[in-house]
C-alpha cells in the first residue's frame, strides 16, 4: 500500500473530486503494471488485500477525503471470494456517496499463456489443473464482475505507453452523472475485435487505401487518406447512418445508467479506413455537450 502524505490538507476538507478507481481482471492481463502507472499519478494503492479487510479499507478511504484523495484500490482472485469482495468495497464506498471507477483488464488467452510461460510466475489459481484451466476458471469467477465494470481494457496487444493511454482516458477529470464518456477505438480485423468494444462497426465494405502505391504507407490521420476515403459516397452515407444511430441509442444508454460508451470501427489492418471514419464520428461527437470523447487507434503504433 502506498500512501502519499498531505499534511496541508485536513480530514474534513472533502476535495471538489474524490477519484477512487477499483482495478480488476484476469491474471497476466497487466494489472502490475496498470497499479505502478496510477503510482506515477500520485494515487495510493492499495493491492493484494485480504477481502474481509476491503469493507473496512472503504470506510478509511470515505472518512478521510482528504488523505485518500486519489485511490486505486486493487482486487482480483487472490481476494477469495472476488464477487463479495467485490460488492463488499463498493458497498461500502457507495454508501458513504462515493461512486468507484470500476477498471477491467483482460487478455486473449494464447496471450496470457505466453506471459506466464515468459515470465515463469505462477497463476493463483494453479493446482493440479493446468494454466489454460486456471485462466478458464478464473474467467468463470470474474464473470460478474466483468459485466459490472464501467471500462474493459483488452491488454492483448497493447504496448505499455497505450496501456497509459487508455488508463488515463478512462479517468474521469469531472463528475456529471448525465454525461457520457464515448472513446472511439480504430482496430483491425486481422488482428481481432477489441474485446471491450460495446458497438462493433465494419467498413472494410469501402474501397482500401492500402491499394494505391502512394497512400499504402500513410495512415488515416493524413489528409490524401482522409481525402480518399471521405470521397466515397458510402462513406459519406455510412458516417450520416451512424450519426443517426448514436443520437438514438446514446440517449437511450445514459438513462438506463451507462456511464461509458466504447464503438470500434474496423477494417482489415486497422490503418487507414477504420482510422479516417473513427476520426470523423469523433469530431461529429465532440459537438455534443452532454458527451466526453476519446479516441484511440489500437494498430498504428504497430504499424
Amino acid at each position: 500500500m502506498t500512501v502519499p502524505s498531505d499534511p496541508g490538507r485536513g480530514a474534513g476538507d472533502r476535495p471538489a473530486e474524490q477519484s477512487v478507481v477499483v482495478l480488476t481482471g484476469l491474471s497476466g492481463a497487466g494489472k502490475t503494471a496498470a497499479t505502478k502507472l496510477f503510482e506515477d499519478l500520485g494515487y495510493t494503492t492499495v493491492d493484494n488485500l485480504p477481502g474481509e479487510l476491503l469493507p473496512s479499507l472503504g470506510e478509511l478511504v470515505a472518512d478521510d477525503p482528504g488523505r485518500f484523495e486519489h485511490v486505486a484500490i486493487v482486487l482480483d482472485i487472490r481476494a477469495g471470494d472476488v464477487e463479495r469482495a467485490f460488492d463488499a468495497v463498493r458497498a461500502s464506498l457507495t454508501a458513504r456517496d462515493i461512486r468507484p471507477l470500476v477498471l477491467f483488464l483482460e487478455a486473449r488467452d494464447e496471450v496470457l499463456i505466453r506471459r506466464f510461460s515468459e515470465t515463469r510466475h505462477r497463476h493463483p489459481l494453479s493446482g493440479q489443473r493446468g494454466i489454460a484451466g486456471s485462466i478458464a476458471e478464473e474467467r468463470r469467477l470474474l464473470a460478474t464482475v466483468r459485466e459490472e465494470a464501467d471500462v474493459i481494457i483488452d491488454t492483448s496487444d497493447l504496448s505499455l505507453r497505450e496501456l497509459r493511454e487508455r488508463l488515463f482516458a478512462s479517468i474521469p477529470t469531472d463528475v456529471d452523472p448525465d454525461r457520457l464518456a464515448v472513446q472511439v477505438v480504430s482496430f483491425g480485423y486481422k488482428f481481432g475485435i477489441p474485446l471491450e468494444a460495446d458497438l462493433v462497426f465494419d467498413v472494410r465494405f469501402l474501397k482500401n487505401p492500402y491499394y494505391v502505391p502512394e497512400l499504402k504507407q500513410i495512415s488515416g490521420l493524413t489528409d490524401p487518406v482522409r481525402d480518399y476515403v471521405l470521397a466515397q459516397p458510402l462513406a459519406v452515407r455510412f458516417l450520416e447512418e451512424i450519426g443517426d444511430l448514436l443520437d438514438l441509442v446514446i440517449p437511450a444508454y445514459v438513462d438506463e445508467g451507462k456511464t461509458r460508451l466504447t464503438i470500434a470501427i474496423g477494417c482489415t489492418g486497422g490503418y487507414h479506413r477504420s482510422i479516417v471514419l473513427s476520426e470523423e464520428i469523433a469530431a461529429r461527437l465532440r459537438s455534443r455537450e452532454d458527451l466526453s470523447i476519446a479516441v484511440f487507434h489500437r494498430e498504428l503504433e504497430q504499424a
